[in-house]
């Protein structure tokens, strides 16, 4: 339990400034809206083992990382719809 908690801080740090990032620049540029969504795919996947495998407290590190992953994938498409609307 330990570990996992250790690499999911460890990806989870990078989320925030993921977000922050996309929020400012308004723009999709270097972000890849597949990447996202096999990211969150695989919190997802994380979730489900956890309630139905081995519930434990590292749970809401997944839960905590996959809304920053949902949030970085919504605004994605506010991105892509403001450069569609720029246009």
């Amino acid at each position: 339990m330990i570990f996992e908690a250790l690499m999911l801080i460890c990806f989870g740090a990078a989320w925030p400034f993921s977000v922050y990032k996309s929020f400012k620049s308004k723009s999709t540029k270097g972000k890849s809206i597949a990447f996202l969504y096999v990211i969150f795919i695989g919190y997802l996947a994380g979730i489900l083992n956890k309630i139905y495998y081995r519930y434990d407290l590292v749970i809401y590190l997944y839960v905590f990382n996959s809304c920053l992953v949902f949030l970085d994938i919504l605004l994605y498409h506010r991105n892509k719809k403001l450069s569609n609307n720029a246009s």
